[in-house]
């Protein structure tokens, strides 16, 4: 699979849509360095709730298995810790 040119990670992303593609077929090639993995998985980490708002994961579907379960179990965690976070803010706001 040819190698798909990724922004810089200090380059503000206007298509997160398009990075996350180009980031997920980086991480299913099985040429891609393990290095290289490390430092993409946090990008497609912090584009997960951009992607959850606009709505993508409601209109697509990820076909790969490996790349659907992670991505499930990395917004199950963002909204766990979204959760957490308020009900600390409510138990702050009534202490």
């Amino acid at each position: 699979m040819p190698s798909i040119p990724l922004p810089a990670p200090s380059a503000p992303s206007r298509a997160p849509l398009e990075t996350f593609v180009a980031c997920a077929h980086e991480m299913l090639d099985p040429a891609t360095p393990e290095a290289l993995r490390l430092t993409l998985e946090p990008r497609l980490v912090a584009l997960l709730p951009v992607l959850r708002a606009l709505g993508v994961f409601r209109l697509f579907e990820l076909r790969d298995p490996a790349l659907r379960a992670w991505v499930n179990d990395e917004l199950a965690a963002l909204v766990a810790q979204r959760r957490l976070h308020r009900q600390n803010v409510l138990k702050a706001n009534t202490a």
